[in-house]
């Protein structure tokens, strides 16, 4: 059962974000990217708290995500990535993106904290960072 509100439309243009943001990473990472996503969804909270689809989240400017920038986001989804949308959608979550609402792809060591939000994790080139529960309780 979807933890967030979609659409076949809005499931398909999730899947092309997730595709977009990390399929060198694997099933995995692209899944990583759809816990983000959804989480900024469910958020309600910091640089998200007007965000209520997955349209809002793709396209948020300022703050969202480069994907959108970029000719590659815009092919068409293919099944196997609107499959793990749809899995991300459902609430499927893995660590470290768990409860981020944020990941990037430093050149380095992932920093400790970015933008005052806890590094969580790495998961092959992206670092991710959530909020506290305090400051974003609906992403726990």
């Amino acid at each position: 059962m979807a933890v967030i509100k979609t659409n076949t439309g809005q499931t398909r243009l999730l899947a092309r974000l997730m595709r977009a943001e990390a399929e060198g990473e694997g099933n995995l990472g692209m899944l990583m990217v759809g816990n983000v996503g959804v989480n900024r969804v469910l958020g309600d909270c910091l640089d998200f708290k007007n965000i209520r689809s997955i349209q809002q989240m793709v396209y948020q400017s300022p703050g969202g995500f480069e994907a959108p920038q970029k000719s590659y986001f815009y092919q068409r989804a293919r099944d196997s990535d609107v499959r793990l949308a749809q899995r991300a959608i459902n609430g499927e979550r893995y660590w470290p993106a768990s409860n981020a609402l944020w990941f990037f792809r430093p050149t380095g060591e992932c920093p400790a904290t970015w933008f005052n939000q806890t590094n969580t994790g790495r998961y092959k080139n992206h670092c991710f960072f959530s909020p506290s529960g305090e400051d974003c309780p609906s992403v726990y």
